[in-house]
């Protein structure tokens, strides 16, 4: 594919992120990072701890500002936007540790997103919120303290309140991470209906046996750079990837 090829099928992307890169004074933590996802894809970023993962994430969701590149969605540019910004724009994201407000139901949780994320009101908001706690089998417990729930319906109410925002494009951090085998199985089935309904997907994960589930795509970083970019199979069984991951005797 040519490089004016390359640029017009990113321009077709939910999410298209352009040479972008991220020192801390001297230390460089992402150097020229390049990947598109397409609307309904599911793509995995993988890589060792450090290698920039969780910053590219900050960058994209607007909590922090890149030295250098862009971030479009849906081809426009949202790399000076403030994160309130790219929520309306369709933009949502979770985090690594689950932190809903306890002395809230289940279904506030989800409305915070709703109304503070999507800007919806009304029956507008009540709709929304109502079909991600069906998307995220959290219906039943609608009424109950979000305090009283375990890690798995923690990590799938931090889903739902991002679903709630009604996102194009939704960025996962590790949300698989601190659950049992059955749990990580249920999870994987949920993310698996939010991608059949046509939302873009970015999912750090280090529980690769959930991500490579779900993924039809991954990229992984190392040292801030693309090491590699493919099909998880491909991508995995990568000299370079494994030895990134598990040191080079592995070769």
């Amino acid at each position: 594919m040519s490089p004016s090829e390359r640029l017009a099928a990113r321009e077709t992307d939910a999410l298209s992120i352009r040479s972008v890169g991220m020192s801390f004074g001297s230390l460089s933590v992402l150097d020229g990072v390049s990947f598109g996802v397409a609307p309904g894809e599911t793509l995995g970023l993988v890589g060792p701890n450090g290698a920039g993962k969780t910053t590219l994430l900050d960058i994209v969701a607007g909590a922090r500002r890149c030295d250098g590149g862009q971030v479009l969605l849906s081809g426009r540019d949202v790399t000076r936007l403030a994160a309130d910004r790219r929520c309306r724009l369709g933009l949502a994201r979770t985090f690594q540790v689950p932190r809903p407000f306890g002395d809230l139901t289940v279904f506030e949780n989800a409305l915070v997103g709703a109304v503070r994320g999507a800007g919806l009101r009304g029956r507008a908001a009540y709709d929304d919120v109502r079909g991600a706690l069906v998307l995220t089998d959290l219906l039943a417990v609608a009424n109950a303290p979000a305090s009283s729930l375990r890690l798995l319906d923690r990590k799938r109410l931090e889903l739902a309140r991002a679903l709630a925002m009604r996102p194009r494009v939704l960025l996962l951090d590790e949300i698989a991470g601190g659950l049992t085998d059955p749990e990580t199985a249920a999870l994987v089935g949920t993310v698996r209906r939010v991608r059949d309904g046509g939302t873009a997907i970015v999912w750090v994960e280090h529980v690769l046996r959930a991500l490579t589930q779900v993924a039809t795509r991954l990229v992984c970083l190392s040292a801030g750079r693309v090491l590699a970019e493919g099909a998880p199979g491909e991508v995995l069984a990568d000299l370079g990837v494994r030895a990134a991951y598990f040191g080079r005797s592995v070769l």
